[in-house]
Protein backbone atom coordinates (compact mmCIF):
# COMPACT_ATOMS: atom_id res chain seq x y z
CA UNK A 1 0.00 0.00 0.00
CA UNK A 2 1.31 3.07 -1.16
CA UNK A 3 1.93 5.83 2.08
CA UNK A 4 0.37 8.47 0.97
CA UNK A 5 -2.24 9.31 -2.95
CA UNK A 6 -1.99 12.47 -4.63
CA UNK A 7 -4.63 13.06 -6.85
CA UNK A 8 -6.92 15.56 -9.29
CA UNK A 9 -9.89 16.23 -7.91
CA UNK A 10 -13.13 18.54 -9.53
CA UNK A 11 -13.28 21.92 -9.72
CA UNK A 12 -9.47 21.86 -9.64
CA UNK A 13 -8.52 20.54 -6.30
CA UNK A 14 -5.66 19.01 -5.67
CA UNK A 15 -6.10 16.38 -2.64
CA UNK A 16 -3.43 14.52 -0.77
CA UNK A 17 -4.44 11.45 1.20
CA UNK A 18 -2.28 10.47 3.79
CA UNK A 19 -3.10 6.63 2.96
CA UNK A 20 -1.94 4.18 6.23
CA UNK A 21 -4.91 4.33 8.01
CA UNK A 22 -3.59 0.63 10.05
CA UNK A 23 -0.90 3.44 11.42
CA UNK A 24 -4.14 6.10 12.24
CA UNK A 25 -2.61 8.06 9.20
CA UNK A 26 0.61 8.81 11.02
CA UNK A 27 3.10 10.79 9.39
CA UNK A 28 6.84 8.80 8.64
CA UNK A 29 9.39 10.35 6.14
CA UNK A 30 7.69 8.80 3.21
CA UNK A 31 4.49 10.66 3.81
CA UNK A 32 6.81 13.60 4.32
CA UNK A 33 8.28 13.30 0.85
CA UNK A 34 4.81 12.61 -0.41
CA UNK A 35 3.47 16.23 1.01
CA UNK A 36 6.77 18.16 0.01
CA UNK A 37 5.81 17.00 -3.47
CA UNK A 38 2.30 17.46 -3.40
CA UNK A 39 2.79 21.01 -1.87
CA UNK A 40 4.86 21.32 -5.00
CA UNK A 41 2.55 20.60 -7.43
CA UNK A 42 -0.52 22.55 -5.97
CA UNK A 43 1.53 25.73 -7.62
CA UNK A 44 0.33 24.65 -10.89
CA UNK A 45 -2.23 26.67 -13.14
CA UNK A 46 -4.76 24.00 -13.23
CA UNK A 47 -4.86 23.98 -9.05
CA UNK A 48 -7.31 26.04 -7.23
CA UNK A 49 -7.26 24.57 -3.85
CA UNK A 50 -5.07 22.43 -2.32
CA UNK A 51 -6.35 19.78 0.18
CA UNK A 52 -5.29 17.31 3.13
CA UNK A 53 -7.00 14.14 4.78
CA UNK A 54 -6.87 11.00 5.80
CA UNK A 55 -7.25 7.67 4.13
CA UNK A 56 -10.73 5.50 5.57
CA UNK A 57 -13.04 7.28 8.05
CA UNK A 58 -11.28 6.82 11.98
CA UNK A 59 -8.18 9.14 11.70
CA UNK A 60 -7.22 12.58 9.86
CA UNK A 61 -3.52 11.68 11.11
CA UNK A 62 -2.12 10.90 14.22
CA UNK A 63 0.57 12.88 14.45
CA UNK A 64 4.50 11.72 14.07
CA UNK A 65 4.83 7.61 13.89
CA UNK A 66 6.73 6.73 16.93
CA UNK A 67 7.81 3.51 15.49
CA UNK A 68 9.69 5.39 12.70
CA UNK A 69 10.93 8.19 14.86
CA UNK A 70 11.43 6.65 18.09
CA UNK A 71 15.52 5.69 17.05
CA UNK A 72 15.63 9.63 17.24
CA UNK A 73 17.30 10.18 20.49
CA UNK A 74 19.28 13.14 20.41
CA UNK A 75 18.67 16.94 20.14
CA UNK A 76 20.59 16.71 17.09
CA UNK A 77 18.91 14.07 15.48
CA UNK A 78 15.67 15.06 16.64
CA UNK A 79 16.14 18.44 14.85
CA UNK A 80 16.61 17.11 11.69
CA UNK A 81 13.59 15.70 11.05
CA UNK A 82 11.63 18.17 12.96
CA UNK A 83 12.81 21.12 11.36
CA UNK A 84 12.33 19.46 7.92
CA UNK A 85 8.97 19.32 8.56
CA UNK A 86 8.69 22.71 10.03
CA UNK A 87 10.06 24.03 6.77
CA UNK A 88 7.43 21.92 4.38
CA UNK A 89 4.92 23.34 7.01
CA UNK A 90 5.78 26.90 6.29
CA UNK A 91 5.54 26.04 2.74
CA UNK A 92 1.77 24.61 2.79
CA UNK A 93 1.65 27.96 4.73
CA UNK A 94 2.60 30.38 2.22
CA UNK A 95 1.41 28.19 -0.59
CA UNK A 96 0.12 30.53 -3.31
CA UNK A 97 -3.24 28.91 -3.29
CA UNK A 98 -5.85 28.35 -0.78
CA UNK A 99 -5.11 25.54 1.57
CA UNK A 100 -7.74 23.20 3.34
CA UNK A 101 -7.86 20.36 6.18
CA UNK A 102 -10.52 18.16 5.63
CA UNK A 103 -10.82 16.26 9.49
CA UNK A 104 -12.41 13.07 8.30
CA UNK A 105 -11.29 11.66 12.29
CA UNK A 106 -9.06 12.03 14.74
CA UNK A 107 -6.55 14.15 14.81
CA UNK A 108 -3.81 14.63 17.33
CA UNK A 109 -0.17 16.09 18.13
CA UNK A 110 1.16 16.39 14.35
CA UNK A 111 -1.51 16.41 12.70
CA UNK A 112 -3.26 19.12 14.60
CA UNK A 113 0.04 21.21 13.24
CA UNK A 114 -0.59 20.04 9.62
CA UNK A 115 -4.43 20.85 10.08
CA UNK A 116 -2.77 24.64 11.73
CA UNK A 117 -1.14 25.05 8.60
CA UNK A 118 -4.40 24.86 6.24
CA UNK A 119 -6.39 28.47 5.84
CA UNK A 120 -9.39 26.25 6.38
CA UNK A 121 -10.12 23.66 8.69
CA UNK A 122 -13.47 21.32 8.34
CA UNK A 123 -14.29 18.27 10.58
CA UNK A 124 -16.52 15.41 10.10
CA UNK A 125 -19.09 15.24 13.09
CA UNK A 126 -18.37 12.95 16.12
CA UNK A 127 -14.15 13.60 15.03
CA UNK A 128 -11.89 14.87 17.69
CA UNK A 129 -8.31 16.50 17.95
CA UNK A 130 -6.29 17.81 20.40
CA UNK A 131 -2.83 19.28 20.70
CA UNK A 132 -1.75 16.50 22.96
CA UNK A 133 2.19 17.26 22.96
CA UNK A 134 3.04 17.83 25.97
CA UNK A 135 1.89 14.77 27.46
CA UNK A 136 5.12 13.22 26.07
CA UNK A 137 6.94 15.69 27.87
CA UNK A 138 7.47 18.07 24.70
CA UNK A 139 6.16 20.86 22.69
CA UNK A 140 4.69 21.24 18.93
CA UNK A 141 7.94 20.63 16.77
CA UNK A 142 6.62 21.05 13.45
CA UNK A 143 6.04 24.82 14.05
CA UNK A 144 2.16 24.10 15.01
CA UNK A 145 2.64 26.04 18.00
CA UNK A 146 3.47 29.11 16.07
CA UNK A 147 0.77 28.56 13.96
CA UNK A 148 -2.40 28.21 15.98
CA UNK A 149 -0.98 31.71 18.61
CA UNK A 150 -1.13 33.23 15.04
CA UNK A 151 -4.75 32.13 13.57
CA UNK A 152 -6.78 31.71 16.94
CA UNK A 153 -7.36 34.39 19.29
CA UNK A 154 -4.27 34.09 22.09
CA UNK A 155 -5.99 32.41 25.41
CA UNK A 156 -7.37 30.30 23.14
CA UNK A 157 -4.55 28.46 21.35
CA UNK A 158 -2.00 28.58 24.37
CA UNK A 159 -5.06 26.55 26.55
CA UNK A 160 -5.32 24.10 24.08
CA UNK A 161 -1.56 23.81 23.69
CA UNK A 162 -0.69 24.19 27.80
CA UNK A 163 -3.79 21.75 28.77
CA UNK A 164 -2.91 19.22 26.19
CA UNK A 165 -6.46 17.97 25.63
CA UNK A 166 -8.73 15.95 23.23
CA UNK A 167 -11.86 18.37 22.00
CA UNK A 168 -15.01 17.57 20.73
CA UNK A 169 -15.74 18.40 17.36
CA UNK A 170 -18.10 21.32 18.44
CA UNK A 171 -15.76 22.33 21.00
CA UNK A 172 -12.93 22.44 18.24
CA UNK A 173 -15.39 24.75 16.72
CA UNK A 174 -16.63 26.90 19.06
CA UNK A 175 -12.86 27.76 20.17
CA UNK A 176 -12.16 28.99 16.62
CA UNK A 177 -9.98 25.70 15.17
CA UNK A 178 -12.55 24.33 12.75
CA UNK A 179 -14.69 26.58 10.30
CA UNK A 180 -17.06 24.13 9.89
CA UNK A 181 -18.74 20.76 10.85
CA UNK A 182 -19.87 18.13 7.87
CA UNK A 183 -21.26 15.03 7.17
CA UNK A 184 -21.41 12.16 4.70
CA UNK A 185 -18.64 12.13 1.60
CA UNK A 186 -14.87 14.40 2.33
CA UNK A 187 -14.21 15.71 -0.59
CA UNK A 188 -18.21 16.29 -1.29
CA UNK A 189 -17.99 18.66 1.99
CA UNK A 190 -14.80 20.26 0.61
CA UNK A 191 -16.33 21.06 -2.33
CA UNK A 192 -19.35 22.60 -0.79
CA UNK A 193 -17.54 24.46 1.83
CA UNK A 194 -15.67 26.30 -0.79
CA UNK A 195 -17.91 26.34 -4.04
CA UNK A 196 -18.05 30.12 -4.35
CA UNK A 197 -14.42 30.39 -3.84
CA UNK A 198 -14.21 27.36 -6.59
CA UNK A 199 -16.04 29.30 -8.47
CA UNK A 200 -13.77 32.14 -8.76
CA UNK A 201 -10.24 32.33 -11.05
CA UNK A 202 -7.34 31.71 -10.27
CA UNK A 203 -5.37 34.51 -10.43
CA UNK A 204 -7.60 36.24 -7.77
CA UNK A 205 -7.16 33.26 -5.57
CA UNK A 206 -3.31 33.44 -5.92
CA UNK A 207 -3.37 37.56 -5.48
CA UNK A 208 -5.37 37.18 -2.09
CA UNK A 209 -2.99 34.51 -0.99
CA UNK A 210 -0.46 36.56 -1.82
CA UNK A 211 -1.73 39.26 0.86
CA UNK A 212 -2.13 36.39 3.28
CA UNK A 213 1.41 35.23 3.05
CA UNK A 214 2.90 39.02 2.95
CA UNK A 215 1.61 38.81 6.34
CA UNK A 216 3.00 36.01 7.31
CA UNK A 217 6.54 37.28 6.08
CA UNK A 218 6.00 40.17 7.99
CA UNK A 219 5.58 37.94 11.50
CA UNK A 220 8.87 35.78 10.70
CA UNK A 221 6.70 32.81 10.73
CA UNK A 222 9.57 30.82 9.23
CA UNK A 223 12.38 31.95 11.87
CA UNK A 224 9.72 31.52 14.37
CA UNK A 225 8.96 27.69 13.24
CA UNK A 226 12.33 26.49 12.93
CA UNK A 227 13.29 28.37 16.04
CA UNK A 228 10.24 25.87 17.49
CA UNK A 229 11.95 22.60 15.93
CA UNK A 230 14.76 23.94 17.91
CA UNK A 231 12.93 23.75 21.35
CA UNK A 232 11.34 21.02 21.01
CA UNK A 233 14.31 19.22 19.88
CA UNK A 234 15.82 20.42 23.17
CA UNK A 235 13.07 18.55 25.24
CA UNK A 236 13.09 15.59 22.92
CA UNK A 237 16.56 14.32 24.26
CA UNK A 238 15.65 14.89 27.55
CA UNK A 239 14.66 12.09 29.87
CA UNK A 240 11.10 13.02 30.57
CA UNK A 241 10.45 12.31 26.94
CA UNK A 242 11.83 9.27 26.84
CA UNK A 243 10.42 7.67 29.39
CA UNK A 244 6.94 9.08 28.52
CA UNK A 245 7.39 7.41 25.06
CA UNK A 246 8.46 4.08 26.68
CA UNK A 247 5.61 4.20 28.50
CA UNK A 248 3.25 4.91 25.38
CA UNK A 249 4.88 1.94 23.49
CA UNK A 250 4.39 -0.36 26.29
CA UNK A 251 0.83 0.46 26.28
CA UNK A 252 0.02 -0.07 22.80
CA UNK A 253 1.75 -2.66 22.92
CA UNK A 254 -0.07 -4.46 25.78
CA UNK A 255 -3.43 -3.31 24.26
CA UNK A 256 -2.27 -4.86 20.76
Amino acid sequence: MEPYIISKENEGVLLFKINRPDRRNAINFDVMNGLEEAIRLASADDVKVFAITGAGSQAFCSGGDLAAFHLLKTEEQAYGMLSRMAEILYKLLVLPKPTIAILNGIAVGGGCEIASACDFRIGKNGMKAGFVQANLAITTGWGGGTLLLEKLPHPNALKMLLEAKIHSAEELREIGFLHDLYEGDPMEACLSFLKESLEKETGVLEAYKTLVNKKWELLSMKERMKEEAAGCALLWEGEAHHKKVDEFMHQKNKNN
